[in-house]
């Protein structure tokens, strides 16, 4: 399709500010970004759309331009929500590159402009995509009994006569039937985990999608399914991806168009359900107030009765539940991990055994600070002698299901912590479960590795054999790790005790344990650095970090 085109739509909201001798360019696909160097990702031709949240002052429109018109996009479609209109400075930087401009009404979302071209250059590129466009258009108007992404990927099969799956970036099949023997024998749960961890390596990288992967003697190439053009980082853990049995790289360009443009459906389809999560998210968020505010067990039960029949609709009986909490943490504390954790949780909280979108609907997660806290329901069964019993989450059976995949999409500089709690059956014990998946999570965090998870069963190891330990045993435990930094805090005023209880809840990220003592990292590094020199310890290693953490229990 041509630029113009865009013009004749009324509906699409779009004003033209510049560029009308170059609206004969052809318009090879959509992208939304608002990173500030999306070059990684441009392939040229693309009607780019940005919110313009990567301008933070004048000069940066230059050098954004620059980036597009070197990667040889068709044009620039701003929009108006972030700053109330078109900054004057980017309307010239496009001038001097010949970018054409369009500004976009706050009244229209980029979903509708995506599909919109998304249809358009299908059909003229590619007759055999414009049903998959046609059906997809009268899947977004009918609901979900229109067939989500197995509507798009039966017609890949039976048009295009290409096998594809929709995976989860743990590997659970979205959409799609995975494919086990035929994927080097390894059995289908493995061969989408091994699928998804290709493509989250990858995508960490930075290469340029797709990416192509052997599989025994199959060769399947990966798409993603971005739900935006945010920092990589706050997205590549919570991303779909579209796997396709066939060798991309011998694909002409109109074929890989055409996949990309089934991407971007699929990316409308997955937003369409995250907003469809609002609810449960306000849910969990109310809930998770009162219990940390520490409001009566009855208000709490009148919340949690609210919450039961959305997330397990049809359910005769309050279930019993679950605490799961997680936090990302990526290196530089510069992208905040709570929003990161709370779409993640969402993800991975789905038993793995169960296919499609719809078993998330199951799971509500609020998120606060860089933390993320999972209510999860679990209904109660019964045996055959009517004894009710709960199935629960485990934590080594969940870390197995994400470990492999998550790692990868983490590489050098990130890391997931997970805490899960026992079940508990009333309002009066969900205080206690938030509590112990916390606690459970800082455990986790004293390992090594990338993702670590820890469940109430270990917490049995120390804190709750703690009260029994002998008063004399106490002292001389606390006394003989403790004295020094006291006796040091009294005469030089130094403050380590307090520096050690904030590094040990930071669960030893000098960022993070900084920021929260508001002191620079080098002072911090010095604080630690006398602690280990005055008790003959290293915080680096576990086993000192759980005496330091079990004196400072035992006080």
């Amino acid at each position: 399709m041509r630029l113009r085109a865009l013009l004749d739509t009324d509906s699409l909201g779009l004003r033209l500010l510049g560029g009308e001798d170059e609206l004969d360019r052809t318009v090879r696909g959509v992208m939304t970004t608002d990173l500030r160097d999306p070059s990684r990702y441009l392939s040229g031709g693309e009607l780019v759309l940005s919110g313009l949240a990567w301008r933070r002052e004048p000069g940066d429109s230059e050098n954004f331009v620059r980036i597009l018109a070197t990667a040889g996009v068709a044009g620039l479609a701003a929009g108006e929500a972030e700053l109330g209109s078109v900054p004057e400075d980017l309307v010239l930087a496009c001038a001097r590159h010949r970018l054409p401009l369009f500004s976009v009404s706050e009244a229209v979302s980029f979903a509708s402009i995506t599909e919109y071209v998304v249809r358009q250059v299908s059909g003229e590129r590619a007759g055999d995509l414009a049903a998959v466009v046609d059906r997809h258009r009268r899947l977004m108007t009918s609901g979900p009994a229109g067939g989500g992404p197995e509507v798009v990927l039966d017609l890949l099969g039976s048009d295009l006569d290409l096998r594809a799956w929709v995976l989860s970036p743990t590997g659970r099949r979205i959409a799609g039937a995975v494919p086990d023997d035929e994927a080097g024998g390894v059995g289908e749960a493995a061969a989408a985990a091994q699928l998804a961890g290709e493509h989250l390596a990858a995508a960490r990288s930075g290469r340029r999608s797709p990416h192509r992967v052997l599989l025994g003697n199959t060769t399947y190439s990966l798409f993603p399914i971005r739900s935006g053009g945010r920092d990589l980082r706050e997205t590549v853990l919570s991303d779909w991806l579209l796997a396709v049995e066939a060798d991309a790289g011998d694909w002409p360009a109109e074929r890989l168009d055409l996949l990309h443009g089934v991407t971007q459906l699929i990316a409308v389809e997955r937003d369409r359900r995250d907003a469809a999560r609002t609810v449960r998210r306000r849910l969990a968020q109310e809930v998770l107030e009162l219990v940390q505010t520490g409001a009566p067990p009855a208000e709490i039960a009148a919340r949690l009765r609210v919450a039961a029949p959305v997330l397990l609709p049809g359910l005769g009986t309050a279930p019993h539940w679950q605490v799961v909490v997680a936090r990302v943490e990526w290196e530089g504390g510069d992208v905040p991990g709570g929003p990161v954790a709370q779409s993640l949780l969402e993800e991975i909280l789905v038993d793995p055994g169960s296919a499609g979108p719809d078993p998330a609907d199951r799971i509500a997660v609020a998120h606060t600070g860089d933390e993320a806290v999972a209510l999860v329901p679990l209904p109660a069964l019964h045996d055959d002698d009517s004894d009710a019993k709960t199935e629960g989450l485990h934590a080594d059976a969940l870390l197995a299901a994400v470990q492999e995949p998550l790692s990868r999409g983490l590489a050098d500089d990130g890391r997931l912590t997970l805490g899960v709690s026992a079940a508990v059956h009333s309002a009066e014990g969900l205080r206690g479960a938030l509590e112990e998946a916390r606690h459970a999570r800082r455990v986790a965090a004293a390992r090594p590795g990338p993702v670590c998870a820890a469940g109430h069963e270990e917490l049995a190891s120390h804190v709750l054999l703690l009260p029994f330990v002998p008063d004399d045993v106490r002292r001389a435990f606390t006394a003989r790790l403790l004295d020094p930094l006291r006796d040091y805090d009294r005469r030089h005023r130094a403050e380590l005790i307090p520096t050690l209880e904030a590094f040990l809840d930071s669960d030893g990220s000098w960022t993070r344990c900084a920021g929260r003592l508001h002191l620079h990292v080098n002072t911090l590094r010095y604080r630690v650095g006398r602690i280990e020199q005055l008790t003959g310890r290293d915080l680096s290693r576990l086993e000192d970090k759980l005496d330091f953490f079990l004196a400072l229990r035992m006080t």
